[in-house]
């Protein structure tokens, strides 16, 4: 299927997440068959005083295409500039943000606080497509809260100025990440618009991918807490959904650890060392999920300060895991 003019390969897609997407998670998560990634996103306010740490957030690299990089704020002229701005980087895509429930953005007027005011959406679309040459698209919340569900509204008002997809997170800004996501509203969307419709929220396994690609009816499925600590997730999406419907099982311990070296190291290599082993803490947390003797590990996780010390540790994780195992 296409974005535009934009070949997207695969049915499966990283959500863009704040602090967590960055170059070096983006392009493992490529590399292990997601079709699709999006940068963190980036104020347009804030691209008018540009500094280091916005233009590494815009940097992509050619391991990770196609990309697309996700702008923020709530002044159609504002994000157009900013758009053009961003095209420096090169993006095969520019989505817009008015899903973010982070009262710090929303309090602003961006993120899902958009939703409160579809036209101004629809002005904000049409100043930003009118500004850069690469598809422009949008991804939107079920709502701002119960009394205000306007999924549809929003997406037929973004795709009649010029969207070129809707990615749809089943939930309110209201209910944040819980409870469960509501997939009939993303169907509504796929069924009101003709542009693509990317399905966001509660796909965390393969056969939840295949499900709600069946459910809804959307073009493409985007995965973002589950691909946390588990980026082989699109790799075991991708062969479900084959033909053959393969299943691909957990990597083992020793696999695993070594994705998790390799992450850190490209992450140490990108940051630098110390700002590459402060924001190592969270994913190793995340890569120890359901291993024994986890919440100490994690305690020590949080304190690392250089990739040696993250490699004694992922030691003693594969002594713990592999003790009573024959030789």
């Amino acid at each position: 299927m296409k974005i535009g003019n934009v070949e997207i390969a695969g049915r499966a897609v990283l959500a863009p997440m704040a602090g967590v997407t960055d170059r070096a998670f983006r392009e493992l998560c490529v590399r292990f068959g997601a079709s699709y990634a999006v940068s963190e996103m980036v104020s347009s306010k804030g691209l008018e005083y540009q500094n280091r740490k916005t233009n590494d957030l815009m940097t992509l690299s050619p391991q990770e295409r196609p990309a697309g990089i996700q702008l923020f704020g709530d002044d159609p002229e504002t994000m157009a500039r900013a758009a053009v701005t961003a095209m420096k980087f090169e993006p095969d895509i520019i989505d817009i943000n008015m899903g973010c429930p982070a009262p710090k953005v929303s309090k602003n007027g961006c993120g899902s606080a958009l939703m409160k005011d579809p036209d101004r959406c629809g002005r904000i679309v049409e100043a930003v497509r009118k500004a850069v040459p690469v598809p422009v698209t949008v991804k939107i919340r079920k709502g701002w809260d119960a009394r205000s569900v306007n999924a549809v509204e929003v997406a037929k008002i973004c795709a009649d100025a010029g969207a070129s997809a809707i990615a749809v997170h089943g939930r309110t800004r209201e209910q944040m990440y819980q409870p469960s996501a509501d997939w009939d509203i993303i169907a509504a969307v796929k069924q009101a618009v003709s542009v693509p419709v990317i399905g966001n929220g509660d796909v965390d396994s393969a056969q939840a991918a295949a499900k709600m690609l069946s459910y809804t009816g959307c073009d493409l499925v985007m995965v973002g807490r589950a691909a946390l600590g588990n980026p082989w997730i699109f790799q075991q999406i991708n062969a479900y959904l084959s033909p053959e419907c393969r299943i691909i099982p957990e990597p083992g311990i020793y696999e695993r650890m070594s994705i998790l070296l390799g992450h850190i190291r490209t992450l140490c290599d990108y940051k630098d060392e110390p700002h590459g082993m402060r924001e190592a803490r969270k994913h190793v947390g995340w890569y120890l999920h359901g291993l024994r003797g986890a919440a100490g590990f994690r305690k020590r996780a949080g304190q690392l300060e250089t990739y040696e010390d993250l490699v004694l540790l992922v030691r003693d994780i594969i002594d713990a895991q592999t003790q009573g195992d024959p030789a």
